[in-house]
C-alpha cells in the first residue's frame, strides 16, 4: 500500500463525489489516501477513466510511490494538464509553455 494523491482541473462534480467517497479532500480538487492499495488505486483509476470519455477540458493527475520507477513515483494523467509532465534523470520535471509578447 502506498499514498496516492489525486488532483483534478476543472472536473465535474461526479468525480468530486466518487474521489471524496474513497479519499480525503484536502484542498478543492487535491484527494489523498495515505494507504491505499494497487487493486483500489486501480479501480478507482478505470473509473475515472470511463468518466473521462467525452468530456470537455479540465484534467486528472494521479501518483503514488513506486520503487520500479526510475524517480521512485509513477504518475497517470487524463486531459491536458496545465504543465508537461517530462522524466529526467529520474525527476519528473513540470514544463510550461510560455506566450510571447
Amino acid at each position: 500500500m502506498a499514498m496516492t494523491v489525486v488532483v483534478t482541473r476543472d472536473a465535474p462534480d461526479r468525480f468530486r463525489g466518487f474521489l471524496a467517497s474513497v479519499m480525503l479532500e484536502i484542498a478543492p480538487g487535491v484527494y489523498t489516501a495515505p494507504r491505499m492499495s494497487k487493486a483500489v488505486r486501480e479501480r478507482v483509476w478505470s473509473v475515472l477513466e470511463a468518466w473521462w470519455v467525452g468530456l470537455p477540458g479540465g484534467s486528472v493527475v494521479i501518483t503514488w510511490n513506486d520503487p520500479a520507477e526510475r524517480s521512485g513515483q509513477a504518475v497517470r494523467t487524463l486531459g491536458l494538464p496545465a504543465v508537461q509532465l517530462h522524466e529526467e534523470d529520474g525527476l519528473f520535471l513540470a514544463c510550461r509553455t510560455l506566450k510571447s509578447e
